[in-house]
């Protein structure tokens, strides 16, 4: 995905948990269009959650979360892939992509997924 770079959310989303005053100011609402839609959140929702300043800051919540569940959750899978490919599973590997990629919403995440899919597909 060409852009993709989530510090800035990141780091906005950890100065707001750690108590600083969220601000709906034009860089915050540039940070939330460009970054919620990169982790499957519509921009008509983005748009909507921009109306207000304490919408806005669920919606860095939400985008926040997407991220860090996300990359927890595909960080474990590949691991438990990579497992299961030295003990010769090559279907438990895929399964174990297939029940990732039906809960991962994050587009990006879900092309890793593919990805290692696709490779699991060559091996075989």
């Amino acid at each position: 995905m060409d852009g993709l770079n989530w510090n800035d959310v990141r780091d906005l989303a950890r100065r707001v948990a750690h108590g600083a005053p969220f601000a709906l100011v034009e860089s915050t609402r540039s940070i939330l269009r460009r970054t919620a839609p990169q982790v499957g959140i519509a921009l008509s929702d983005v748009e909507r959650a921009l109306q207000s300043e304490a919408t806005a800051e669920e919606l860095l919540a939400e985008v926040s979360r997407r991220i860090s569940n996300g990359s927890r959750r595909l960080s474990r899978t590949l691991a438990e892939v990579d497992r299961c490919r030295d003990a010769g599973d090559v279907d438990g590997a895929r399964q174990l992509l297939n029940d990732v990629l039906v809960v991962e919403v994050v587009p990006h995440y879900q092309d890793i997924l593919r990805a290692n899919l696709a490779a699991l597909d060559d091996e075989s």
